[in-house]
């Protein structure tokens, strides 16, 4: 194989990683813990939303427990989620920058 065509094929391959990545982005999947707790994450594992019953805050008498509260934990929680995810995505392309000489390579990171 000559270097063209490993050049034609490498473009082929970053291609489709592109529109597989960008697939993954548009699905979602759910997780729960009973019927208390819902977490929601993209097909890249990027975390999208937790929503919360009153239960989980206070199973044994949830209606002390007020929908403001329910929402300001939940926006928390994503918060903090997508600043670990961030920093955890900061970190690893570190380190594969370390690896790979700061060459980007698609797909990788």
């Amino acid at each position: 194989m000559n270097m063209i065509q490993m050049m034609q094929q490498a473009q082929k391959m970053q291609k489709k990683l592109k529109e597989v990545q960008d697939e993954l982005n548009g699905i979602t999947v759910e997780g729960k813990s009973g019927s208390a707790v819902t977490v929601t994450l993209t097909g890249q594992s990027k975390f999208k939303s937790i929503k919360l019953q009153k239960s989980a805050i206070n199973p044994e008498n949830p209606d002390s427990v007020d929908d403001e509260t329910i929402e300001l934990l939940e926006d928390l929680i994503t918060q903090a989620m997508n600043n670990a995810y961030s920093e955890a995505q900061n970190v690893m392309e570190a380190k594969m920058k370390a690896v790979t000489g700061g060459i980007s390579i698609p797909g990788l990171f």
